[in-house]
C-alpha cells in the first residue's frame, strides 16, 4: 500500500458573482464558548462594522451545536444569500453542513483556537479584516468530505485521536485547561495503545490493515516542512487517506514529535493513499468517529465520498484569482 494518484484531471474551482455586493444584509451565527471577547460588545462591533459599508448584519448567538445548526438551518431557509459563521473549525463545519449544496454563500469570521479551515482558505484571521473578506463578496467553491451523511471540511479519523479528544473532554470537564487536558489525554491513550483491524477499499483497490489510527482528509495535506499540515488545494476533489504502520508505543511518539516539528516521512511513517472514494469496514458496528474535531458514534461500514466544489465560501479577491 502506497500512495496512489489518479489519472483524472483534478477539479478547478471558478469565481462567481459577488453575492456580498448583491445582499443587503448579513446573517451571522457566533459559537457563545468561540473568542474572549464578551459577545454583547462582539454584536456591537459587528453591527458597527457591517453598518459603515451598508450591510445589516443580524447577529446570533449560539449556545451549542445543536442551537448552531437549528439557527442555521433557519437562516438558510429565507432570502439572505450570505450566512457567516463565528467560531471554530467546529462552528464553521456545524454551519457549513446546512449550506453545502446550497446557493447560499459562506463566510468565516475565525475566533476559534486553530482555524484550520480558515488558514487553508489564507482568510485573514484579525476580525476586521476577516469581517472585510465578508462584504467584499469573492466566491469560491471548495470540496467538502462526506462520512456516511456527515460533513468534513478538514479531515475525519478514527483511533488514536478520537480516544484523545475524548479523554480530553473528561479532563476539561474536570477543570484543566485545553492544553494541559490534551496532554494528559494523550498520555492515557497512548498508555492503552489500542489497535484496530480495517479492511479498506480505496476506489475499488482492497487493503487489510492493523493500525492505531485511520486518517481522511478533504484534499492533500503538506506532509514536509514548514507546510506541514496545510493544503494548498482545497478544489482537487481527492481525499487523501493515511494508515500508520508504526507497530510500537515509542515509534508512534516519535512519529507524533515528527509532526509537530513538520519532519514526517510519507514512506517510512504511514501508507498514504488520494482517492474520491474510501470504504472502512472493522469488526464493530459502530465506531466513534472525529469529524473536524468533534466526535460521533457511527455505524460501520464507514463510507467516505467527497463531494467536489459543494460549498460556496467567501475569501478575499487574490484567493479566487490564485484558483482560477
Amino acid at each position: 500500500m502506497g500512495t496512489l494518484t489518479t489519472a483524472e484531471p483534478a477539479l478547478r474551482s471558478a469565481p462567481v458573482e459577488d453575492r456580498a455586493a448583491q445582499s443587503a444584509e448579513v446573517e451571522i451565527i457566533i459559537n457563545a464558548a468561540a473568542g474572549l471577547e464578551d459577545k454583547a460588545a462582539l454584536r456591537a462591533r459587528l453591527e458597527k462594522i457591517f453598518k459603515a459599508r451598508r450591510l445589516q448584519a443580524r447577529v446570533c448567538v449560539a449556545q451549542s451545536g445543536a442551537e448552531l445548526v437549528k439557527l442555521t438551518r433557519r437562516v438558510a431557509e429565507g432570502p439572505t444569500q450570505i450566512v457567516v459563521a463565528g467560531g471554530g473549525d467546529g462552528t464553521v463545519n456545524a454551519v457549513a453542513s446546512v449550506l453545502v449544496g446550497t446557493d447560499k454563500a459562506l463566510g468565516i469570521l475565525p475566533l476559534g483556537t486553530l482555524n484550520h479551515f480558515a488558514k487553508d482558505l489564507r482568510l485573514p484571521l484579525d476580525l476586521e479584516a476577516a469581517a472585510e473578506t465578508i462584504i467584499s463578496g469573492h466566491v469560491r467553491t471548495v470540496d467538502v468530505g462526506d462520512v456516511n451523511g456527515r460533513v468534513f471540511l478538514n479531515n475525519s479519523s478514527l483511533g488514536l485521536y478520537p480516544s484523545i479528544v475524548r479523554q480530553r473532554k473528561k479532563q476539561q470537564r474536570q477543570g484543566y485547561n485545553k492544553w494541559l487536558a490534551a496532554v494528559w489525554a494523550a498520555l492515557v491513550v497512548f498508555k492503552r495503545y489500542p489497535f484496530m483491524s480495517v479492511r479498506l477499499n480505496v476506489d475499488g483497490q482492497e487493503f487489510k490493515r492493523r493500525t492505531p489510527f485511520v486518517f481522511v482528509s478533504n484534499n492533500v495535506y503538506e506532509m514536509d516542512g514548514f507546510q506541514t499540515g496545510a493544503r494548498l488545494r482545497l478544489d482537487a476533489g481527492l481525499l487523501c487517506l493515511h494508515v500508520t504502520h508504526k507497530t510500537g508505543r515509542w515509534r508512534l511518539v516519535a512519529l507524533g514529535l515528527r509532526a509537530l516539528f513538520g519532519r514526517l516521512r510519507e514512506a517510512k511513517d504511514f501508507d498514504s493513499l488520494c482517492a474520491r472514494e474510501v470504504f472502512v469496514e472493522t469488526r464493530r458496528k459502530r465506531l466513534r468517529v472525529a469529524t473536524d474535531g468533534e466526535i460521533d458514534i457511527i455505524e460501520t461500514p464507514l463510507h467516505y465520498r467527497v463531494r467536489p466544489c459543494a460549498l460556496r465560501v467567501l475569501v478575499p479577491e487574490k484567493a479566487v484569482t490564485s484558483a482560477e
